[in-house]
């Protein structure tokens, strides 16, 4: 089997960045990562079931084996760990890149499966990682909403988790989390007693590709990256308010708005 090659180094013209000398292996953690991984996993469980008191509904969908992409809602920095506990496989997520001020730190959460985005400006390189994640069968967490939001409501969406998901031809998952707001709220310093409920949404599959041919990556009109978008956004907010009502915290009902008239009677 081919080593896979290391990520390119980032463009010099950039300037050194937190993170920009993180190495993300790709492929299975392996020796001391799987240890480390299976530990960590193992405390979150203990920790959550103490506070949170957890219920998952429908890990089951997720694969055992190959790549897709999982998105979640974002209300809370607890939210990657619970992500956690849906399946034994090592998942890869995007961090900020201040995590890596700490080379410590950095370290740690690269082993956990993190790797540093510079927000702020479009980083392509994470973008490439992403790909290249994917493209070697690892599941990947990507928060669709950007950062953490407050609030009952799924903000519009960019269109970044549904491109990547189809330009590497995998299905995309969205998750509603709920109860994680009050656990630990924006700003919080100390974690609350509270219900915790994740639950998975059917896949969203990845569009045709338009691409001539099957080599090469997958190439994916707008139009249809962009409809998964407004899938997943829709799909986001129904878990969401699942996940809540379940935790005991229900959002509060949204006011629709109402289809447009159609003046000819038609």
């Amino acid at each position: 089997m081919v080593e896979p090659a290391a990520p390119e180094p980032l463009p010099a013209t950039r300037g050194l960045r937190y993170g920009d000398d993180a190495r993300t292996p790709l492929g299975p953690p392996q020796g001391h990562q799987k240890v480390l991984y299976r530990g960590v996993r193992l405390l979150f469980r203990v920790v959550f079931t103490v506070l949170g008191r957890v219920e998952l509904v429908g890990a089951e969908k997720l694969p055992g084996h190959g790549a897709y992409v999982l998105a979640p809602v974002h209300r809370s920095n607890v939210d990657f760990a619970l992500l956690s506990l849906l399946t034994k496989r090592r998942m890869r997520f995007m961090g900020k890149d201040a995590i890596w001020k700490s080379k410590v730190l950095g370290r740690s959460v690269s082993v956990l499966g993190a790797f540093p985005v510079h927000r702020g400006a479009p980083d392509r390189e994470a973008m490439r990682v992403c790909h290249s994640v994917l493209q070697h069968g690892e599941p990947l967490v990507m928060f669709a909403e950007g950062t953490r939001k407050q609030g009952a409501e799924v903000d519009e969406l960019f269109d970044g988790t549904a491109y990547v998901a189809a330009r590497a031809g995998v299905a995309l998952y969205p998750v509603g989390i709920g109860g994680t707001k009050k656990l630990l709220p924006k700003g919080a310093k100390r974690p609350r007693f509270s219900k915790l409920v994740v639950v998975v949404g059917d896949p969203i599959e990845a569009p045709p590709s338009a691409s001539a041919g099957g080599e090469g990556p997958r190439r994916v009109s707008r139009s249809a990256v962009r409809q998964n978008t407004l899938r997943l956004r829709r799909e986001l907010q129904a878990l969401y308010d699942r996940a809540q009502a379940r935790a005991g915290d229900p959002n509060p009902p949204r006011t629709e708005t109402p289809a447009p008239v159609d003046l000819d009677g038609g």
